[in-house]
């Protein structure tokens, strides 16, 4: 069985056997026929995952593994805002006519400030700590910036990134102020599982632990009966994760830099209803 598969079982038992219901309640997400999104939500989940022993991704179901990573680049590396530089459609329906979600994720990442050291966006700070100060214990990013929450179409859900070197090791917490278990969490996990890796090997460093703090964890609604069946399921051993050991750059990394090997999983579930 994979580590992820057991934190993930273990996280959706104790949403569903422990959890708040927010039916009632005043919400805002809708379902597609236009009736409120209810939850059942737990606050302050912590999940933790050393990237040194496993790599974690569920076996339940499969993960898209190119997708994911193809969305941390675009934010991370790209520094995009636009939905024509992304090769999925998961961002489609918050993006205006021209393919712009707003000043939100990859804007953010790419406006540079002014620092003792000169001028740099958030990325390349990181890069640059890692190498000239990796013991610093301020080299973090934030995406949840309030003077252009107005601009943004969507607020960010997973907003901040705190990396602490350890020994030889990088360790990363991911803040994430609420998510949709069903749908997001594996593949947010396996995003910043990868993204600390890339950064750890440009870096000089090996991957450490990712730890993963969710505010507003919950299950939607009509998502408890596919959670229960899921979770009721057999799982796989973990896969083998490979990243190239070739580049040295963090911009030259591109999604054929790092893949999943014996990636074996139970059947995906399709027409997941997504709340907006």
């Amino acid at each position: 069985m994979s580590y992820a598969d057991t934190v993930f079982i273990n996280m959706c038992k104790d949403i569903l056997d422990n959890g708040v219901s927010t039916e009632g309640e005043k919400v805002r997400p809708k379902w597609e026929d236009g009736s409120y999104a209810y939850t059942i939500k737990r606050f302050g989940v912590v999940n933790r995952y050393d990237l040194s022993k496993e790599f974690p991704a569920l076996t339940l179901r499969r993960t898209a593994f190119k997708s994911a990573v193809d969305e941390v680049l675009w934010i991370w590396q790209k520094k995009s805002n636009n939905i024509h530089d992304l090769n999925s459609h998961i961002w489609d329906e918050w993006a205006d006519k021209d393919g712009s979600i707003g000043k939100a994720y990859g804007y953010q990442m790419g406006v540079k400030h002014q620092y003792k050291e000169g001028m740099m966006d958030q990325v390349d700070r990181v890069l640059f700590d890692l190498k000239e100060n990796p013991y610093s214990r301020r080299i973090m990013t934030n995406l949840y910036v309030h003077q252009d929450l107005h601009e943004m179409n969507l607020y960010p859900c997973a907003y901040s990134m705190t990396f602490n070197v350890t020994g030889d090791k990088l360790n990363a917490i991911l803040n994430q102020r609420s998510q949709d278990v069903l749908a997001a969490n594996n593949w947010n996990v396996v995003q910043y599982a990868v993204l600390l890796h890339m950064i750890a090997q440009v870096s000089g460093l090996k991957a450490g632990e990712l730890v993963h703090v969710i505010a507003d964890a919950h299950i939607y609604d009509r998502h408890i009966p596919l959670i229960r069946e899921l979770i009721s399921r057999e799982p796989y051993p973990a896969p083998t994760f490979w990243i190239n050991p070739e580049i040295h750059d963090f911009y030259d990394f591109t999604v054929d830099d790092v893949r999943l090997d014996n990636y074996q999983t139970g059947p995906q579930i399709k027409n997941i209803p997504i709340a907006v």
